[in-house]
């Protein structure tokens, strides 16, 4: 058995379907090219059928991103198979399609209407399409935590015999406990007689908060991939965090009997922070390794321990996950290309366009604050990616507010050579813009979810509103902005949603229950 874990991570699939969390082109390209620094195996890219902008994204990812596996996903259907292998194409060897099809008695009864034969050929089928697309196919029983044993050995079996290079557990709707989940891996590697063939790989749901302990579980069963994303975003209560996963087998090696993953550790904290940005789900404050306080000690007796020894209170070092001490920070003097050095640094690739835009933020923002921090960077990054839609640009924004008047806002927005402006009283300064911004493009959000946070300390800090809105139909459109000022941040992030809209953002979703 090997002693390498390999890591496939879902972020860009499954952890994207969160409601909310949907990104652009130009954000998943970022995210890819951090999860290829950060040395996973396997990059889930997307879903490649279900929309034109899954489908560019995976291909573009699978063009431009060396190093790690490219996948796609589909369904046991001809349409979703020949999708994916078109879309991973250009990766080549590193191309992978990954077939799905719900196994367990409910859904072979109440959702696909299939007897056990028909849900074997159908397997069989799809993986044989796949393989004939691509060299590497990964086959995954949709609800395989909940699938009688004895039917998901026969299907794992046939799975395998198809061409299956990989088979994937998935506990889909989080339903398994540690003890359970690894008996179902031995049980197969016990009952199959080709298991030795493939790649046994798992993928947890955290519906019961177990996604993590499940999948570390199956490791020691003999499982060889692990599935999840970063942050353990997902539908849902969301997927297996993987930096939990890869410190988890780190940091107890004497456990695990010298399995390892090939992850860089050290870019973990940048990736959390990255995806956090991109997606708008925000890391709460105690989430293991990634969190605020995931080193934080307040404790009299804690501090005093750390300060002897630091093993007293701490099970690994900070600096190993990617925590330290920010570079030295720019200010309104420094120039273009000492910007452009640091977002290098930081690991962002912008073109020329991109570049001019992020130092015209950096410019304001440096007007505004004494120095401009790492963090105040990859903020204003993102904020210029959202600006850098074909929509709306916030050329000007006031707002008349007070105990005893009402809040007024006047708004100027800038399209190409078109320019628009309108004011609109509202219930505070910040419902003002947005309903002065709904005015004038004749368009209503309704305001879901609305935070706001220092990016960094000091009174003069940027501040980072994310909000959440439902334009019509249930969906919700993440947006972003960033500012000195929390009112004007506010708008820009409604106007990245609405320009979110406007740029197609509300793409077709397959049914949650339609997924490993």
């Amino acid at each position: 058995m090997s002693d390498k874990v390999i890591i496939f991570d879902t972020t860009l699939r499954d952890g994207e379907q969160c409601p909310g969390a949907s990104m652009n082109l130009r954000e998943k390209m970022e995210v890819a090219r951090q999860l290829a620094r950060l040395n996973v195996d396997v990059i889930e890219a997307g879903f490649p059928v279900i929309s034109d902008g899954d489908f560019e994204a995976v291909s573009k990812i699978a063009t431009e991103i060396r190093g790690p596996i490219i996948c796609g996903l589909a369904r046991c259907v001809a349409k979703d198979i020949d999708a994916a292998g078109a879309a991973v194409k250009a990766a080549g060897e590193r191309g992978r399609i990954h077939v799905f099809l719900a196994t367990s008695a409910i859904h072979r009864e109440f959702k696909l209407n299939k007897a056990r034969e028909e849900i074997i050929r159908m397997t069989v089928e799809g993986v044989k399409r796949a393989k004939s697309l691509c060299r590497d196919v990964e086959f995954s029983p949709e609800d395989g935590s909940r699938t009688e044993p004895e039917f998901l050995a026969q299907v794992v079996q046939a799975a395998i015999e198809a061409g299956a290079t990989t088979v994937n557990i998935p506990d889909t709707v989080g339903f398994a406990v540690p003890e359970q989940y690894a008996g179902l891996i031995t049980y197969l590697k016990t009952n199959v007689r080709n298991i030795d063939d493939a790649i046994i790989s798992v993928h947890c749901h955290n519906d019961l908060g177990l996604a993590v302990a499940n999948s570390l579980a199956a490791i020691k069963a003999g499982a060889r991939q692990v599935e999840g994303t970063i942050n353990g975003i997902g539908e849902r209560a969301g997927n297996a965090a993987l930096e939990e996963v890869v410190m988890a087998i780190k940091t107890r090696g004497d456990f695990y009997g010298g399995i390892e993953t090939g992850v860089h550790t050290r870019e973990i904290v940048k990736s959390s922070r990255l995806i956090s940005r991109m997606s708008g789900l925000m890391v709460q404050r105690s989430k293991a390794i990634v969190g605020e306080n995931a080193f934080a000690h307040s404790s009299g007796i804690h501090q005093d321990g750390i300060l002897k020894k630091r093993e007293t209170y701490e099970i690994m070092d900070p600096r190993e996950v990617g925590w330290g001490d920010t570079e030295l920070p720019l200010t309104k003097h420094s120039g273009r290309h000492a910007m452009v050095k640091r977002l290098e640094h930081l690991g962002f690739k912008l073109s020329d366009a991109e570049i001019e835009s992020v130092f015209v933020r950096f410019k304001e923002i440096g007007d505004k604050k004494k120095f401009v921090y790492d963090d105040d960077l990859s903020v204003l990054v993102d904020d210029s990616m959202g600006a850098n839609l074909e929509g709306y640009t916030l050329d000007y924004i006031h707002v008349a507010s007070g105990s005893s008047t009402i809040p007024t806002a006047t708004v100027r927005l800038k399209r190409g050579e078109e320019i628009l402006q309108d004011s609109s009283p509202g219930n505070g300064a910040v419902d003002a813009a947005m309903k002065t911004i709904d005015r004038m493009l004749n368009q209503k959000g309704h305001l879901v979810e609305y935070n706001v946070q220092a990016v960094t300390q000091g009174k003069d800090a940027l501040g980072e509103v994310t909000i959440k809105c439902d334009f019509g139909g249930g969906h919700l459109v993440t947006g972003k902005g960033a500012s000195t000022d929390v009112i004007e941040a506010s708008a820009r992030a409604y106007l990245n949603a609405v320009n979110r809209v406007l740029n197609g953002a509300l793409l077709a979703r397959p049914d949650a229950a339609a997924t490993p």
